[in-house]
This record gives structure tokens, C-alpha cells and sequence, in this order.
């Protein structure tokens, strides 16, 4: 072989090898619990988990409404809030730049934005912020940038031939500039690419202490899309133990390869007939209390026309979220199975509660599963301690709460030692029980 052919055969071994690592991103990536290390006891934290995850309902619902208005022109699309953010999303450990500026950031389903703190602007920041300064690989995203040009900003102004943005995640503002950078996923195993993010401040609001937000939704600016990621994958330990969770990019997330302790189901994603993608919705359809189907129509959870209601699955509430006819049912079934005396819980943040008796635990309480259907036959079937919580000494609760007249939630205290995957590409939801722990 002629030396020049060789070297054009390794050339093109290499640009293969390229094109190859940079298509694809299969990794595996530890979540950092959302209370990790904080001096709140169980009972304190599970109060505090609440309240922020009503916090972010009452967001949706009005963002819900606006972009319904906006929709019909009764409002700009700048009005529309996308979601709040508290101290119920787990977080992921990432490197920014080149070399790698460690840095957490919020991780979350329904936002696509992602965006850290940034010396590039002034005015008060939280540290410790990314520099652009200290990095090669940091460049502006011009005004003609796919995703400058794409992308569903609040506000978006052209200075120098930068994309200046500000975006509204409903109690959290962030203003800054639109820039590319490498990020480096992983501990053991790492994986560096190149994304578009927002590099600025928060100008109200914020993020419980993270540098930032990484955005999984099915929108544009997303880690998911701008990667073309075609599945995700993660498995939540139980809420209470505040320990390490685990999540799957790529080729990584396949149920099939971990140990579970239940059948694999798969129902469909749906798509918003509105044509907005804030969330991954899901086909609900029914509810049951053990063996017995409340009597609640599958229209109650189903997403309209107008892209109001419907059921997703949010990697950033904590304590579900169900329609209140169907919340209505579910207290009557439980408290018809339970038989045991029923308290006012509301004090306390919850709707449903009851009184233990004298030196029982909830561990200790006989419950039957709650169990989410969906269309195509496929079934959710949650323990107990998806569900109940012993919101204080004495007192079980139900941890899921009332919403509208339409839509649900599925939350993170629902899919704790539940492997849950989003095949993106495919349009499938995929879960089955797990151990969360030792996977």
C-alpha cells in the first residue's frame, strides 16, 4: 500500500471515529438528592417538598392559561411563564468550559433552556459562577444562530451581532447571553460536547443554591434536542433516604440491562395537539384503588385541543398532582380501604390524613397499591410508600394532591424505585419496578 493511501485511509478512520463520538451520548450520570446534606428532618423536608411543588403547579396552571391566550391573541408569547423552580429537583454535577469548571445544575423535564451563572454579565451573582474567561472553547451564538433564531425567549435583542435573551421560568427570571460551549457529562466515564446555553444572572427569583439549569424537555434549546439524544433513562431512590440516584443517556438507557424487581411496560408519549413541547405527556386513562377502577372518566386526565390539561411526568415535582374529580375519588377509596380514623390534614399541607395507632409506623400500615392505567393496557402499580408519607408523628397522609378540572402529575415521589425511560425518538414511555440503589 502507497504511503499516501494509507494516510487517507487513517484520515478517514479518524473523521469516522469523530463523527462517531460526536453522534452519539451514552452515559450513565449520578443525581444529587434535592436535600442532600440539609439539616431538615423527614417530616420538615417532606412539608418543604410540598409546598414547593404547589408553588410550581400554581405556575403551570397559570402558564397553562396564558399560553391558551396567547394562542387565541389575547397575549404575547413573551407573557407566558414556563415554570418555577424550589428545592425539588435533583441536580447533576457537570463540567462547563475547557478545562471543565465544575459546576450543579438543576435537572428538569419540562424546561429547555440551559443556563448557568455567568461573569460575563454584572450585577449580583451566586458563587461559585462559570467564567468565560477561563475557558477555549466559550463562544457568543451570533443573532443568525439556529437556535437565537428558533428558540422561545421572554425577550430576545440583537446588540454586536450577540443574542441577548431574558427567560421566565415562573418564579425564577434569567437574563444573559447565548453562547456555545463544551460541557462535560459524567464521573467515571466522560463525555464532552458542544451546546448552545444561556451564560448569565438570575434577575429574580431562584435556584435553591445551584449554578444553574439543565433542561430535558422535549423542546428546542434542550440537552435532549440539541443532542438528538434518543432515549433517557433514570431511577430514582427512595425520597426519604436522600441518597444518589442514577440516570441513562443513549445506548445506556435500556431497562433490559438492569436488574428489576417487576415487568417492563411501555404506553406512548403523547404529542400537544397545540403544538407546544414543555412536557412529556403520557396516556392516562384510569385509576385504581388495588382491584377497584375509581369511577373517573379518561377525559379527566387528558390533554385538550388548547394544549390545557393532560398528564406528564416531572422529574421536579415531588408529591403528584391529580384532577379534582379524580382526587375526590381516590380520598373515598382510601379511606374506605385504609379503616383507619381519618384527621384534618390540611394544617399541615395535605388533604387526605390519618391518625396511627399508638406505636405504629406507617411501614407498619396494610395498604393497597395505587395503580395509574394507560392506554394500551400497560399499568403503574405504586406501593404504599409511593403514595403515604408520616407527615408528622402519628399522622399518615396522602402525598398527592388536588389540581384543576383537568390534568395530572406524576411526580418524583411517585417514580421512586421506579426505572422510567423516555424514548424520545420512538415517542414511548417505558418504567418497571426497581432498586433503585443497586443499579
Amino acid at each position: 500500500m502507497a504511503p499516501s493511501t494509507f494516510v487517507l485511509l487513517f484520515a478517514l478512520l479518524l473523521a469516522s471515529l469523530a463523527a462517531t463520538s460526536d453522534a452519539s451520548f451514552d452515559l450513565r450520570a449520578e443525581l444529587n438528592h434535592p436535600y442532600a446534606g440539609s439539616p431538615l428532618s423527614n417530616h420538615e423536608m417532606l412539608r418543604d417538598a410540598a409546598m414547593a411543588s404547589k408553588a410550581r403547579r400554581r405556575a403551570w396552571n397559570d402558564a397553562a392559561s396564558v399560553a391558551i391566550a396567547a394562542d387565541h391573541g389575547a397575549i404575547s408569547d413573551a407573557d407566558v411563564l414556563v415554570r418555577p423552580f424550589g428545592r425539588s429537583e435533583h441536580t447533576l454535577t457537570v463540567g462547563v468550559g475547557t478545562p471543565p469548571q465544575p459546576r450543579t445544575l438543576l435537572l428538569d423535564t419540562g424546561s429547555d433552556l440551559i443556563w448557568t451563572h455567568c461573569k460575563l454579565l454584572g450585577g449580583k451573582h451566586r458563587e461559585p459562577l462559570y467564567d468565560p474567561a477561563g475557558s477555549s472553547s466559550f463562544a457568543a451564538v451570533p443573532c443568525d444562530g439556529r437556535l437565537c433564531e428558533t428558540g422561545s425567549f421572554n425577550t430576545k435583542n440583537c446588540s454586536s451581532n450577540k443574542c441577548l435573551y431574558t427567560y421566565d421560568y415562573g418564579s425564577a427570571t434569567t437574563r444573559g447571553e447565548l453562547a456555545s460551549e463544551t460541557f462535560t457529562f459524567g464521573e467515571h466515564h466522560k463525555v464532552s460536547v458542544s451546546l448552545d446555553f444561556g451564560c448569565g444572572r438570575l434577575t429574580s427569583g431562584s435556584i435553591d443554591g445551584a449554578s444553574g439549569i439543565l433542561g430535558i424537555s422535549p423542546d428546542k434549546l434542550s440537552l435532549v434536542s440539541q443532542l438528538q439524544i434518543p432515549r433517557f433513562s433514570y431511577c430514582l431512590t427512595p425520597f426519604l433516604d436522600r441518597d444518589t440516584s442514577h440516570m441513562f443517556f443513549g445506548a445506556m438507557a435500556d431497562l433490559s440491562k438492569y436488574r428489576t424487581t417487576g415487568p417492563i411496560q411501555t404506553t406512548y408519549l403523547v404529542r400537544d395537539p397545540s403544538g407546544r413541547n414543555y412536557y412529556y405527556y403520557v396516556p392516562l386513562i384510569g385509576i385504581s384503588v388495588g382491584t377497584k377502577r375509581l369511577n373517573v372518566t379518561a377525559s379527566s386526565f387528558a390533554i385538550g385541543l388548547d394544549g390545557g390539561g393532560g398528564t406528564f411526568v416531572d422529574s421536579g415535582d415531588t408529591t403528584g398532582m391529580l384532577p379534582s374529580v379524580a382526587m375526590e375519588a381516590l380520598k373515598e377509596a382510601l379511606a374506605e380501604a385504609v379503616k383507619l380514623p381519618v384527621l384534618n390534614g390540611t394544617d399541615l399541607g395535605y388533604e387526605l390524613c390519618f391518625q396511627l395507632p399508638k406505636g405504629m409506623t406507617v411501614e407498619a400500615v396494610q395498604a393497597p397499591p395505587l395503580v395509574y392505567h394507560f392506554d394500551g393496557g400497560a399499568a403503574m402499580v405504586l406501593p404504599r410508600e409511593n403514595f403515604f408519607v408520616e407527615a408528622s408523628p402519628g399522622e399518615m397522609c396522602l402525598v398527592i394532591s388536588s389540581g384543576g378540572a383537568r390534568g395530572a402529575i406524576i411526580g418524583n415521589y411517585q417514580q421512586q424505585n421506579m426505572h422510567v425511560l423516555f424514548d424520545v425518538q420512538n415517542h414511548k414511555f417505558s418504567f418497571s419496578p426497581t432498586q433503585c440503589d443497586q443499579i
